[in-house]
């Protein structure tokens, strides 16, 4: 397992609640949050297994974002920093950078609020996910597929429009909202000993990271990524920020470096970084589909693939797996 020692940060909590360029949400942030999207999301149910409790010897819960408007838990995060916009930023719309499910979740919270969604895509984002981010009425935008071409074409789009940008991650009310499917999970499962999260960008490790340690500070975070894409198990040892190294990882939503404002939170507040490699998160991926009967995409698969590996440490214990999405391109599957 590749463990990192937490490193303490001192942040500060903003009593104003999460803002994009403020101090990280609290506990009471996240709660703030929670109350603002109750009225638009859905609140996904938690699944067990027994076969696949038996396989790994632990005791799981599934939070299942995957059952999520737009299919992702990305939808927390958009509709709390949409629903925080004053009417005349929403009047000059919003734009984003995203490989996909942000991409989809920011479309559809805009147009709650009838605003337009302009979105920077990868040029090998799934087909799947571009469909969704036109099915909901954004417009796209490619880019080659790293993160200084994403950014540097956002920037472009913001200046030229004079859209209000909401990154995918690097964003506290984004962070804000994601840590709400934590908070879910801890009210619907008691007494986890831990809990694990995909890692990408951040958003939803270091949303999930506040929401746990302050309800449940007993209970362990750890984030889980591929190891071809392991720059948040690297950033963290080093004690800064790494960039990725290639993009070649069947888990599409895990591509981006982890971020700025994400960083730290996990450095504080995540007992460890666990990675997996393809043919785990694949096998992962596919158990969850035989055994629970549900849709997930390759991203979702690996907290678990990460909880089979290291089998060992999660024996006999409560561990609380966050399904991140189920955004699945079918005519791309690894089975076929």
């Amino acid at each position: 397992m590749r463990f990192v020692v937490k490193v303490g940060m001192g942040m500060r909590a903003d009593p104003g609640g999460a803002t994009a360029a403020g101090s990280p949400p609290d506990i009471d942030g996240i709660r703030r949050a929670a109350a603002r999207i109750a009225p638009y999301i859905r609140r996904t149910p938690v699944l067990r297994c027994r076969g696949i409790d038996e396989i790994t010897g632990a005791r799981l819960f599934f939070k299942c974002e995957n059952f999520q408007t737009v299919g992702a838990f990305k939808f927390r995060g958009a509709v709390n920093a949409v629903f925080s916009l004053e009417q005349d930023e929403i009047d000059r719309g919003v734009a984003t950078h995203s490989s996909g499910n942000h991409a989809a979740a920011l479309t559809r919270a805009a147009a709650l609020r009838k605003g337009r969604t302009t979105v920077v895509m990868p040029e090998n984002a799934s087909a799947a996910k571009r469909a969704a981010v036109l099915h909901y009425g954004g417009d796209i935008v490619p880019c080659a597929p790293d993160q200084h071409s994403r950014e540097q074409a956002l920037a472009r789009i913001v200046a030229e429009k004079g859209c209000v940008p909401i990154p995918p991650f690097d964003d506290y009310r984004v962070i804000a909202g994601q840590g709400t499917a934590a908070l879910e999970l801890l009210a619907q499962a008691k007494g986890l000993d831990a809990v694990l999260v995909p890692v990408g960008g951040g958003g939803l490790l270091s949303g999930s990271a506040i929401a746990v340690s302050g309800v449940s500070p007993g209970t362990r975070v750890f984030g889980a990524e591929p190891a071809a894409v392991d720059d948040a198990y690297r950033s963290l040892r080093a004690g800064c920020i790494l960039p990725v190294k290639t993009t070649d990882t069947i888990a599409d939503g895990l591509r981006t470096t982890v971020g700025e404002l994400t960083f730290p939170i996990i450095q504080a507040q995540v007992s460890g970084i666990l990675c997996v490699e393809e043919h785990e998160i694949i096998a992962a991926m596919r158990l969850v589909w035989e055994r629970m009967k549900i849709l997930i995409e390759p991203s979702a698969a690996v907290p678990l693939a990460a909880v089979i590996r290291e089998s060992g440490t999660f024996r006999g214990q409560r561990v609380g797996v966050i399904l991140s999405g189920g955004n699945v391109d079918l005519d791309a599957l690894p089975w076929k």
